[in-house]
């Protein structure tokens, strides 16, 4: 195993679900596809999943994170305000924006509190999520592919999480999902590092629509 396909023990601590991030709080829209009917059943929360995760997030967040991360160990600081800048101007609805701006603000709080350095030179108002996380990687020596393995791995086991207390999903459905997600992640990361500037966007009219539709549905578990 070399060192780009090496999993460092700080890579582990930041995906676990006990980071103090408030990701327990949020479904990026799966609640408000359960509340709609888009997703009642294990097949169909594995295919929002999944499908989410490979055809949204990879195209967009996990390329420009790519682009972060790169910034960071270039000493690009330039480049990394681009890249996050153009992250944030591609959240499709305001909850989305909100769930984005909060998960990076408790990250960054968490980094100061720990005295990384590179946290004490941003302000946390306009990061994105993706961005504090490469932030927090390269701090630890985090090589950019593991972590953004590892930033897309959060994004399933945050969403299986959700979906096991909204459709509701058992947990051995739980993981059958998340096996499943292994091989997505895998391949949706190396595709992220190869899209160019003109291929990078997300068009996800039903997710858009589920999130937006949850800021007044009349009873809900997340923020999102």
């Amino acid at each position: 195993m070399d060192q780009e396909d090496a999993i460092p023990l700080h890579l582990l601590r930041l995906v676990s679900p006990s980071l103090p991030v408030g990701a327990f709080a949020y479904s990026r829209g799966l609640e408000g596809a359960v509340h709609a009917g888009r997703v009642q059943d294990h097949v169909t929360a594995r295919d929002w999943i999944i499908g989410s995760l490979e055809h949204i997030f990879a195209a967009t967040d996990g390329a420009l994170f790519w682009r972060m991360i790169q910034a960071l160990y270039a000493e690009d600081h330039a480049g990394f305000a681009y890249a996050n800048a153009w992250l944030a101007a591609c959240r499709e609805s305001r909850e989305m924006q909100l769930e984005d701006w909060r998960m990076a603000e408790a990250l960054m709080s968490l980094l100061k509190a720990l005295e990384v350095p590179a946290a004490q030179n941003h302000a946390c108002s306009g990061l994105t999520y993706p961005a504090s996380f490469a932030i927090a990687a390269h701090h630890w020596h985090i090589a950019p592919l593991p972590a953004l393995k590892g930033l897309m791995w959060t994004v399933a086991d945050a969403q299986v999480a959700a979906a096991i207390r909204l459709v509701p999903l058992g947990h051995v459905m739980g993981q059958r999902i998340l096996i499943e997600a292994v091989p997505v992640v895998e391949r949706s990361a190396a595709w992220a590092t190869t899209l160019d500037d003109d291929d990078i966007g997300n068009l996800s009219p039903a997710q858009a629509m589920a999130s937006a539709w949850h800021e007044t549905q009349y009873s809900r578990l997340f923020r999102s």
